[in-house]
């Protein structure tokens, strides 16, 4: 399950829970060094997103002293879009194809991610140019694991307790916009925030400055808050 400078097959992920679980033992390993009333929260992108709401779900494996303070979620993966799934008769096609030749980047999606994901042509053509980039195309397993990791953390909205930040484009293509609004409004959690950001696309670190700006200026200010704020009562968002 390679991604980024892991082992494994580059971008092929049959089954997330094996990638839960060792974030999960980083994270524990990693926070076991420092103080546990130092806070502590999880910044996740995309498919990120969706293992850091899996990891937050996690009752079992995480210390319970060492729960995370909130999570910033970054055009979360609560849904794919339909602008960008595979057409209708190919995705219920998707378990045939992912048994057989799991492996292979064949799934037709509506668009490179790349192309879809960053609106600034540079920054672009920069993710494109990097070796580690995920392919254009998803593998079969991979491309079926993505779309049952979206119903099952669908299905669990309304057990998220943890303090959380959304912001997402909106205009994303890639992951729905309209899921996160509704991951928003199922959960549990006292502490929510929601920033939708309309005519901003999937990778928000692809828009130009003065948007980039505005988002982790927004981002950079609700940590400082609640790392200030440490153990007392939580505010509710907005």
């Amino acid at each position: 399950m390679g991604h980024g400078f892991s082992e494994g097959l580059v971008a092929h992920l049959p089954d997330i829970n094996l990638v839960v679980d060792e974030c999960i033992l980083f994270f524990n390993g990693f926070r076991a060094r420092y103080d546990a009333d130092l806070p502590a929260f999880l910044y996740a992108e995309s498919l990120g997103g969706a293992i850091a709401l899996l990891i937050t779900l996690r009752r079992d494996g995480i210390v319970p002293e060492r729960r995370f303070d909130g999570v910033v979620l970054n055009g979360a993966m609560c849904g794919i879009s339909d602008k960008f799934k595979p057409p209708w008769p190919l995705e219920h096609f998707l378990s045939i194809a992912a048994f057989l030749v799991p492996t292979w980047s064949v799934v037709p999606t509506r668009g490179y991610l790349p192309n879809v994901s960053f609106k600034v042509e540079w920054k672009r053509k920069l993710a494109l140019a990097s070796p580690r980039r995920p392919l254009l195309r998803p593998r079969a397993a991979t491309a079926q694991e993505l779309l049952r990791v979206c119903r099952e953390v669908q299905g669990k909205f309304s057990q998220v307790d943890v303090p959380f930040l959304i912001v997402h484009g909106g205009d994303d293509i890639v992951c729905d916009p309209v899921c996160a609004e509704d991951l928003y409004n199922r959960a549990a959690s006292k502490d929510k925030t929601l920033r939708i950001y309309p005519g901003m696309w999937h990778q928000l670190v692809g828009e130009p400055d003065e948007n980039v700006e505005l988002v982790f200026g927004e981002v950079v200010e609700w940590l400082l808050t609640r790392a200030e704020r440490g153990v007392s009562a939580p505010v509710i968002g907005g």
